[in-house]
C-alpha cells in the first residue's frame, strides 16, 4: 500500500506541474494580446480545455491510475486513465494510457493465458488517497505475498456495480471485461453492431470505443470528430462526462432531432404521425414534390420588355426544364441550367423578331447584337420574375412546411395523420429537413461572390498600405547610393494578396464545433446507441453523415419502442451494406440484479415464449414487490418517501400521460424533456428512462405500458424495484409479491 501511495503522490505532484504549466502559457498568451487578439484567445482558451488537457488533468482527481501489471521478465507498468511521463530527458513513462497495446493483459490475462503476467493489482482510490489493492496472481510459481492477494477475481467488479449511482455515467476503464476489450479495440473499418440486452454495458462499450480509436486513429478522427447519436437529451447529459474524463473532446454528441444545423426538434409527434414520416417512402414523396415546384405555365407567360413583348409558353419552359433536369443537380443547382435555357429562348424570340428581312432573307442582326440582347434579357426583373415562378429557389423549410401543410403523393390515411400548419419542428421532421436539402441543393453562389468581394476588399487595403509604405521611402531611396538601395522594403518581401491573408480572421473551432454547425459534414466514425429505435428516414441522415460507413452500432431489437424504429439489424443496413457487417453480442448483464430480470424476463415470455436475456452477473437478495392502491399520486408518492435512500438515485417511471398528476404529487422530483440526472429522485416516461439506471426504480401503473416500454422501465434499477397499480397488473408481474402502502409519515 505505501509503495503505491508514494506513486499516486508523485503523479499528482508530476500533474501539478504540467497544469501550471499550461495555465502559465494561457496567462502569457492573454497579456500578450489586444483587444481583437484577447477575443480570439478566449476563445482558444475555451477550444484547448475541451481539447482533453485540463479534462485529462482532472481525470487525476477521480482516479488517474488504476492498476498495475507486473510481467516475468521483471516489467513493471502502471495503467491509468490517460498516459503520463516524467520530466526527463528520456521521456519515461510514469502511467500507460489504457488504450496502449501493453495495457491489454490487464483485460484479457487469465490463469490460462497469462499473457506474460505474474500479476495483475487493481488500485483503488478516493481523491489522492489510495484506500484498496486487490492482486491476482496469474503464475501460481510466484512466490511473493503482499497481503493484498485475493480468491475472488471478480471483487473489483461486484463493488463497482454495488456502488450507489450518482445520475451521472463513470468510465468504466477499471473494470472492462474481456468480451468488451475485444468490442472497443476492434478495427475502425466497416460496420460493427453490438447486441446486447438491459445492463450488458452496450453504451459504456460505444463511449470506450470511441476513446480508443480516438486513441489509435488521432490524426484522422482529430480531422474528422467522431459522431455519438443517443435517443434523447436526458441520455446525452448522462453520458457526457465518460469522453472527457478519459481526455477526449473530438466528440459531437447529438440526439436525431439536432442533426440539422440550426434546428432545434423541440415538438412532439402522434405515433402515427412518427410512424409515416419515418418510413422510406417519404424520400420517393419529397422527390416528387421538389419535381412538382419545376412547372410549365397553363397559359403563356407574356413579359413586358422594352423592345416588345416576349412569350414564354410550354414549349419553351419543357424544353428548358428537360435541360436542367438533364444536368442530375439538385433542384436550386439545376435553376441556372434552367434559366440559361429560357433566356436563349426568349433572346432567340427577340432577335427573330427585331432582325427579321422583310424580304425573307437572314436575320439583319449580328451576332454582338443578338448577345447585346441576351444580356438586356439576363438582366430584366421580369424575365427573373417569371423563372422564379417557374423554378423557384426553395429552402428546406420552406418545402417541407409547404408540404406537411399538403401531403400529396402519399395515400390519404397517411397524409391526414402528419398534415398541419405550422407549429414545433418534431425530430422526425429533422429527417424531412435533410432530405428536402439533398433534394434541393445549397446555391452559394452569392456567398461566394460575397467572400470573393471581401477577399478583393482585403487585398485592397493591403495595397494601399504597400504603397503608403513604399511613398514614404521613396525620397529615401532617392538620398541613398546604390550600395544602400538594395535594403529591402515591404513591399519587397511579401505582396498584397497573402498580406490579406495573414490577416484573415481564422477559424478556432473545433472539429467537432464545424461539423455541428456543416450538414454536409463527413465524419470519421458515427456511434449510434438504440439504433434499433431510429427510422428509415433518421438512417439516411446518418449515412450521409458517414459515407466510408465507419460506424458502431449499440442496440437491443427487444428494446425497439418507436413506432418509425425498424428495430432489425438487416433492416436497418440491408439498403446501405447488405450484409456486410460484423454482429457481436454481450450476454452478460452487469446492471440488473438477477431477481428483477427475472421478473422482467417474464413479461417479455407473455408473448414472446422463447425469449432469453442476458444472464445477470449477480443477485441481491432483495425481492421485487408490487403495490395496489386506489390512487396513484399519493401511493406513489408515500412509495418513495418510504424508499428514498440516503446516497444514490431513484427514478419513478411512468406512462407519459400520467406525468403531469405525478409530477404534482412529487414536487422535489426533477421532471420534463431534459431532467436533472443528478437530483434524488427523477421523475420520466420510458422512452426518457432508456439507456438510464437508477439504484430505485418505482414503475407506476405498468398495464399502461407497451411491453417494450415495459421491459425497460423495470430493467433500469441496479438495487431495489417495485410497482405501483391501480388497474391489473399485465402479465407476467403476477408473480410480485403484493405490500401493504407504508404508514403514513407525520
Amino acid at each position: 500500500m505505501r509503495h503505491e501511495q508514494e506513486f499516486t503522490d508523485l503523479l499528482h505532484e508530476r500533474l501539478g506541474e504540467l497544469r501550471a504549466q499550461a495555465e502559465a502559457a494561457v496567462r502569457e498568451a492573454l497579456a500578450r494580446g489586444g483587444s481583437g487578439f484577447q477575443a480570439r484567445l478566449e476563445r482558444d482558451v475555451l477550444v484547448a480545455e475541451r481539447s482533453g488537457l485540463l479534462a485529462a488533468f482532472d481525470s487525476g482527481e477521480h482516479g488517474l491510475c488504476f492498476g498495475r501489471l507486473l510481467f516475468r521478465d521483471g516489467r513493471d507498468h502502471h495503467i491509468g486513465r490517460i498516459g503520463l511521463r516524467r520530466d526527463d530527458e528520456a521521456r519515461t513513462p510514469l502511467v500507460v494510457d489504457w488504450r496502449a497495446e501493453v495495457a491489454r493483459p490487464f483485460y484479457l490475462a487469465t490463469g490460462h493465458a497469462p499473457m506474460g503476467l505474474r500479476r495483475r493489482r487493481h488500485i483503488s482510490t478516493e481523491g489522492r488517497r489510495v484506500t484498496a489493492l486487490h492482486d491476482e496472481l496469474l503464475d501460481l510459481a510466484d512466490a511473493e505475498r503482499t497481503g493484498h492477494e485475493g480468491a475472488d477475481a471478480d471483487a473489483v467488479l461486484l463493488a463497482a456495480l454495488d456502488a450507489a449511482r450518482t445520475g451521472r455515467m463513470h468510465d468504466i476503464v477499471q473494470t472492462i471485461q474481456a468480451e468488451q476489450d475485444r468490442i472497443i479495440r476492434a478495427p475502425q473499418r466497416g460496420v460493427l453492431v453490438v447486441e446486447g440486452g438491459p445492463g450488458t454495458g452496450k453504451t459504456a462499450v460505444a463511449l470506450h470505443r470511441a476513446a480508443y480509436l480516438l486513441y489509435a486513429h488521432r490524426e484522422q478522427l482529430a480531422k474528422r470528430a467522431v459522431l455519438i447519436v443517443g435517443p434523447n437529451p436526458a441520455f446525452l447529459g448522462y453520458i457526457g462526462e465518460v469522453l472527457p474524463a478519459l481526455g477526449e473532446t473530438g466528440v459531437l454528441l447529438a440526439t436525431p432531432g439536432e442533426l440539422f444545423p440550426g434546428v432545434r426538434a423541440t415538438g412532439t409527434d402522434s405515433p402515427a404521425a412518427a410512424a409515416v414520416k419515418g418510413d422510406a417512402a417519404m424520400a420517393g414523396a419529397l422527390a416528387r414534390y421538389v419535381a412538382d415546384r419545376q412547372t410549365v405555365p397553363g397559359p403563356a407567360l407574356v413579359i413586358d420588355h422594352e423592345d416588345g413583348e416576349l412569350v414564354l409558353d410550354a414549349a419553351i419552359a419543357e424544353d428548358a426544364r428537360a435541360y436542367a433536369r438533364a444536368t442530375k443537380l439538385p433542384h436550386n443547382l439545376a435553376r441556372p441550367a434552367f434559366a440559361l435555357h429560357v433566356v436563349d429562348a426568349l433572346t432567340a424570340q427577340l432577335a427573330d423578331r427585331l432582325g427579321a428581312d422583310p424580304f425573307g432573307g437572314p436575320n439583319l442582326l449580328g451576332p454582338d447584337d443578338i448577345a447585346q440582347l441576351g444580356k438586356g434579357i439576363a438582366l430584366s426583373r421580369e424575365v427573373h420574375a417569371a423563372i422564379e415562378e417557374l423554378w423557384p429557389v426553395l429552402t428546406p423549410q420552406q418545402l417541407v412546411a409547404e408540404f406537411l401543410a399538403d401531403p400529396v403523393h402519399l395515400p390519404e390515411e397517411d397524409a391526414a395523420a402528419i398534415r398541419r400548419r405550422g407549429g414545433a419542428w418534431t425530430p422526425a421532421d429533422v429527417a424531412l429537413l435533410d432530405e428536402a436539402a439533398e433534394l434541393l441543393g445549397e446555391d452559394d453562389a452569392a456567398a461566394r461572390a460575397a467572400a470573393e468581394a471581401e477577399r478583393r476588399e482585403r487585398v485592397a487595403y493591403a495595397q494601399g498600405v504597400l504603397d503608403l509604405s513604399y511613398g514614404s521611402r521613396t525620397q529615401e531611396f532617392e538620398d541613398l547610393d546604390d550600395e544602400d538601395a538594395e535594403v529591402l522594403a515591404a513591399h519587397d518581401l511579401i505582396d498584397a494578396e497573402r498580406l490579406a491573408d495573414r490577416h484573415e480572421e481564422a477559424d478556432h473551432r473545433t472539429a467537432a464545433e464545424r461539423a455541428a454547425a456543416d450538414r454536409t459534414w463527413a465524419f470519421g466514425h458515427v456511434i449510434v446507441d438504440e439504433a434499433q429505435e431510429l427510422s428509415a428516414m433518421a438512417w439516411r441522415i446518418l449515412m450521409r453523415r458517414c459515407p466510408t460507413r465507419s460506424m458502431t452500432l449499440v442496440g437491443d431489437p427487444a428494446q425497439t419502442a418507436e413506432p418509425g424504429g425498424l428495430g432489425t439489424w438487416d433492416a436497418i443496413l440491408g439498403p446501405y451494406v447488405g450484409d456486410r457487417f460484423e454482429h457481436v453480442r454481450l450476454g452478460v448483464n452487469y446492471r440488473t440484479p438477477a431477481e428483477i430480470m427475472e421478473v422482467a424476463a417474464g413479461v417479455v415470455r407473455a408473448v414472446e415464449p422463447g425469449f432469453e436475456p442476458p444472464r445477470s452477473v449477480r443477485a441481491t437478495g432483495v425481492r421485487p414487490w408490487a403495490r395496489h392502491a386506489a390512487d396513484l399520486p399519493s401511493a406513489v408518492a408515500a412509495a418513495v418517501a418510504a424508499a428514498t435512500p440516503e446516497v444514490g438515485r431513484l427514478a419513478v417511471i411512468a406512462p407519459r400521460p400520467r406525468l403531469g398528476a405525478l409530477a404534482a404529487a412529487l414536487p422535489g422530483a426533477s421532471a420534463g424533456p431534459e431532467p436533472d440526472l443528478t437530483r434524488p429522485v427523477v421523475l420520466l416516461d420510458p422512452r426518457q428512462a432508456k439507456g438510464l439506471e437508477f439504484d430505485t426504480v418505482i414503475v407506476a401503473e405498468p398495464g399502461e405500458f407497451a411491453t417494450s416500454d415495459l421491459y425497460v422501465a423495470l430493467t433500469r434499477a441496479t438495487q431495489r424495484l417495485g410497482v405501483v397499480h391501480t388497474g391489473p397488473l399485465p402479465e407476467g408481474l403476477g408473480v410480485l409479491e403484493q405490500e401493504a402502502a407504508p404508514a403514513a409519515v407525520a
